[in-house]
C-alpha cells in the first residue's frame, strides 16, 4: 500500500481590523534617561522622598509625597468612624510661627465646659501679627481677583507685605497704600504690568499715596538686598538674587499694555503685534519723549488699528486705556508726521499695511 494521499494546506483566515484614526498619545511615564526600559522600573523610596531606577540605581524624582498611612487604623474601634490616617495641615511659609497649635473644639453634651477651655487656649495662643497677615493677605487676595490676575501675583504680593510687615520698616504709614504698592510691584515683576490707576480703581488709594509707597519700598528692597549681598559675599558664598525675594525690574513699557489693551478692544493678533512694533519703534525713537506709557500705548494702539483695517475711534481707546481723547490725538498727530519711520517696509510693501487707511492729523 502506497502513502495516503496528502490534501491541500489548512489556510486560515485572519480578520484585518479597519484603520483605526491616529490619536496621539498623552500619557507621561517616567522612564530611566540611561536604562530607557518599557515598562521602566522604577521604585518609590518613601523613607528617603526619592524615585530611584531599580537597574542602575538612578534618581528620578524627589520629594514624593507618601500616601500610605502614619500606622494602622481600626474604623470600627474609632468614636464615630473617624480615619485618623492623616491629620493636620501643610504649613503655610506666608505666616510665621510652627503653627502647630492645638484647636480645642467644643460641642456635645459638654459644650460649657469646653466652650471654656477654648476661649482660655485662644487667649493663649492669640498672635496680633498673625491676624494682622491674615487680614493683609485676604485683602491682596480680594484686590488681586478685581483686578483680573494670576495667582502668581496674589502670593508674590503677599510675599512682598510680609517682608515689609516682619521688618517692621515702615510703622505708621498706612497699611492700605503699602498693599497697593506690594500689588504693583509684583505686577511688574509677574510680567503682567498694571497702571497706578488701574490699581487705584480696585484698592481705592490715590494715585499719589501710590507713588509714594511705591518708591519706600522701592528703596527699602533695594537697600535689604544690598545688605544680604554683603552678609553672603562676607561669608565667602555667591549671592543668589532670587532668594532676595525682589527683582528690580524696569519700568513698565509702552509695549507692556499693548497687548491687554488690544485684547479689551477686540482686536485681531495682527493688529496686536503692529500694535507692539509701533509702540517699540516709537520708544526707540524718542518721538514721544516724556510721555507717559499709557498715553504711548493708546496712541499706538490708535493707529495700528487703522493700518491693519479695524479701526477704533479715539474715544473707544481711552475709555480703555484710562486717558483722555484729545491725548490720543495730539500724541497721535507727532506720530503722524513720523509714519514712515514707525511702519515697517516689508508691511508696506507685503500689502500687511496701508499708510493709505491712516486719517489725517
Amino acid at each position: 500500500m502506497g502513502p495516503p494521499a496528502m490534501g491541500p494546506p489548512a489556510t486560515t483566515t485572519l480578520a484585518v481590523k479597519p484603520d483605526e484614526p491616529w490619536t496621539e498619545n498623552l500619557t507621561m511615564r517616567v522612564m530611566c534617561k540611561d536604562c530607557k526600559e518599557d515598562p521602566p522600573n522604577v521604585v518609590e523610596d518613601f523613607s528617603a522622598g526619592d524615585m530611584i531606577c531599580g537597574s542602575c540605581g538612578l534618581i528620578l524624582g524627589d520629594r514624593i509625597v507618601d500616601t500610605r498611612s502614619e500606622w494602622r487604623t481600626f474604623t470600627n474601634d474609632d468614636q464615630n468612624n473617624d480615619d485618623p490616617s492623616r491629620v493636620g495641615d501643610g504649613a503655610n511659609p506666608l505666616l510665621n510661627g510652627a503653627q502647630l497649635q492645638t484647636s480645642i473644639a467644643f460641642g456635645g453634651g459638654a459644650a460649657a465646659k469646653t466652650r471654656d477651655l477654648s476661649r482660655a487656649q485662644n487667649k493663649v495662643n492669640n498672635d496680633k501679627s498673625t491676624k494682622t497677615l491674615l487680614a493683609a493677605y485676604k485683602q491682596i487676595g480680594a484686590f488681586c481677583d478685581g483686578m483680573s490676575t494670576s495667582k502668581s501675583v496674589s502670593d508674590t504680593s503677599k510675599h512682598l507685605f510680609k517682608i515689609v510687615h516682619d521688618e517692621s520698616a515702615f510703622r505708621g504709614k498706612s497699611q492700605d497704600s503699602l498693599i497697593a504698592a506690594c500689588i504693583f510691584i509684583a505686577c511688574r515683576q509677574c510680567k503682567v504690568a498694571r497702571t497706578f490707576r488701574e490699581v487705584q480703581d480696585v484698592t481705592k488709594v490715590s494715585k499719589a499715596e501710590i507713588g509714594r509707597a511705591f518708591k519706600y519700598l522701592e528703596k527699602f528692597f533695594a537697600a535689604r538686598n544690598e545688605k544680604m549681598k554683603a552678609a553672603v559675599v562676607e561669608a565667602g558664598g555667591v549671592f543668589n538674587p532670587d532668594g532676595a525675594g525682589y527683582d528690580n525690574v524696569e519700568s513698565t513699557t509702552p509695549k507692556d499694555l499693548c497687548t491687554r489693551f488690544c485684547n479689551l478692544l477686540d482686536l485681531s493678533q495682527k493688529c496686536t503685534r503692529l500694535s507692539q512694533e509701533v509702540a517699540a519703534k516709537t520708544e526707540m525713537s524718542g518721538i514721544l519723549a516724556g510721555r507717559s506709557p499709557i498715553s504711548t500705548a493708546a496712541a499706538c494702539i490708535y493707529m495700528a488699528s487703522y493700518l491693519a483695517g479695524e479701526p477704533k475711534s479715539a474715544k473707544d481707546v481711552a475709555i480703555v486705556a484710562g486717558v483722555s481723547d484729545g491725548t490720543i490725538r495730539n500724541a497721535y498727530k507727532i506720530m503722524f508726521g513720523e509714519k514712515e519711520k514707525l511702519v515697517r517696509k516689508d508691511w508696506t510693501a507685503q500689502g500687511k499695511v496701508d499708510l493709505k487707511r491712516l486719517p489725517p492729523a
